[in-house]
């Protein structure tokens, strides 16, 4: 079968497409033949050995897949082979086939595309969690959104919107911004793409605390980081919550003084810490999201799909920044 794989650190340029053995699954494992994987900003990440997991060389990235079972082995129970599924796997999704754990995997809602399938469980997944879990979202509240036209921050708006939020967009171009609008965003916010001086930081925090109103954003979802996780803090309401999810502009240097002054808390959002640590709240979150999908509340946008041999141009767009949506890798 056929694999991308990372030899050595690196950026996309170095993946390499392989010929491997196809695995056979042990104890309380499936063999899924993979129809589609989705691509996610810790694939960036984990090819130049920047994320907090590093698989071991050569490995193929790939965290998110959806496809059907092939095989099944010792001890599994509640699937069968030509079952359609969907699976959080870390890594090892960039290729034909792949041996999942059983307890990572969940049933393809009727309906449901590969490439949709593929695209739910760790945006979604990431945001049900930061939003409920650390953000204490509740009605009314206003969301201001960070990278808002991203896969993740679609999600971030998508379900604000369904928990009874208010939702400001935060994006860079007015193209993404209308993505943003369609999603359900009620207001948006073009931030610039240049490095921003002192004078441009306070007019961005000015423009953040128009869009979100006087009481400010009761919580900030932040997937971008950098130059513009301060302007948003300036933004925050009284005793809100500044969710930290990502860092793709560079991690940023807060001024403490802003907490003190909002009384507000700066939350760290690790789905992939809490998956493990609390497997029945994130199983119990996932059919939350079906629920949600199911009520039409939720739709993964795939801008894209790739072919399995240009995986590493899938990963290399969204390290870029260029995504709308979701950009997935598909097999066929």
């Amino acid at each position: 079968m056929k694999a991308i794989r990372s030899h050595a650190t690196g950026g996309p340029e170095t993946l390499t497409l392989d010929e491997v053995e196809v695995p056979t699954p042990g104890k309380g494992q499936v063999l899924v033949a993979v129809k589609a994987c989705a691509i996610n900003y810790p694939d960036t990440l984990m090819i130049r050995d920047l994320y907090q997991f590093k698989p071991q060389r050569p490995y193929a990235p790939g965290g998110e897949i959806a496809g059907i079972i092939e095989a099944i082995g010792e001890g599994v129970e509640g699937y069968k082979v030509g079952d359609t599924v969907m699976a959080g796997i870390g890594n090892g999704g960039l290729a034909e086939k792949v041996v999942v754990p059983v307890d990572r995997m969940f049933p393809v809602p009727d309906g449901v595309s590969y490439e949709k399938a593929a695209s739910l469980l760790m945006t979604y997944g990431t945001t049900i969690h930061g939003l409920k879990d650390r953000g204490h979202i509740k009605p009314g509240d206003t969301v201001l959104v960070l990278g808002a036209a991203g896969g993740v921050g679609l999600s971030a708006v998508e379900l604000a919107k369904a928990f009874g939020a208010r939702v400001v967009a935060a994006v860079s171009s007015e193209a993404k911004g209308e993505v943003a609008r369609k999603a359900g965003a009620d207001e948006v916010v073009i931030y610039p793409k240049e490095a921003m001086d002192k004078d441009a930081s306070k007019a961005l925090a000015d423009a953040f605390k128009k869009a979100c109103g006087p009481e400010g954003a009761n919580i900030v979802y932040d997937i971008v980081g950098g130059q513009y996780s301060e302007p948003a803090l300036r933004a925050i309401a009284w005793e809100g919550r500044f969710l930290v999810v990502g860092f793709p502009a560079g991690i940023a240097k807060m001024p403490l003084n802003l907490t003190l002054l909002k009384s507000c808390d700066i939350c760290g959002v690790f789905w992939g810490a809490f998956t493990m640590r609390e497997p029945e709240a994130f199983r119990a979150q996932v059919q939350e999201l079906f629920d949600l999908m199911k009520a039409g509340k939720i739709d993964p946008l795939v801008s894209e799909t790739f072919p399995l041999a240009r995986a590493g141009d899938a990963i290399a767009k969204l390290e870029n920044r260029e995504a709308v949506g979701k950009l997935v890798v598909t097999m066929e």
